[in-house]
């Protein structure tokens, strides 16, 4: 297995970083980073990861700013990932924190730490565990944040 990381200068954390230590942590992989300066450039970063580097999947990790425009930015990136899996056949888990989700820097920091390793653990159980993902199905996971849970009935 070999999972690409593409990840962006833009990012007020080093998102990358954390993504390959919790990959390194849970799985003996090999691991493909390729950084970009900004979230509009991980589209063609992940298609040259899975096309040219071989990458089994791709975390694409990005910062989106707290503006309108960052969320235009954010969207128009998101709408790009969709077509290069559609392209590829391939799963690229889009991770990206907007400046506005959190309160202050101590907990965007936090926030951008613990999705990217979440989402690092979401590419191992796709690619080598998806039995593991069916039995969580349902059960309102959230990456980041605190998990929902499943809906009362």
């Amino acid at each position: 297995m070999k999972v690409g990381v593409a990840d962006t200068t833009f990012a007020r954390v080093d998102m990358g970083a954390e993504a390959i230590d919790e990959l390194r942590r849970h799985a003996s992989i090999a691991i493909e980073r390729y950084t970009v300066p900004g979230v509009k450039d991980l589209p063609v970063a992940s298609k040259i990861l899975l096309e040219d580097r071989g990458c089994d999947i791709v975390i694409a990790l990005g910062m989106p700013g707290g503006k309108e425009k960052d969320r235009i930015c954010a969207h128009e990136a998101s709408q790009g990932l969709i077509r290069a899996q559609l392209m590829t056949n391939k799963h690229i888990i889009e991770v990206f924190v907007h400046e506005d989700e959190a309160k202050d820097d101590s907990e965007l920091a936090w926030l951008a730490k613990n999705r990217a390793r979440e989402h690092a653990l979401n590419a191992i159980l796709l690619v080598l565990h998806p039995e593991r993902l069916v039995k969580q199905a349902g059960t309102g996971q959230r990456q980041g944040f605190e998990d929902a849970g499943p809906a009362r009935q």
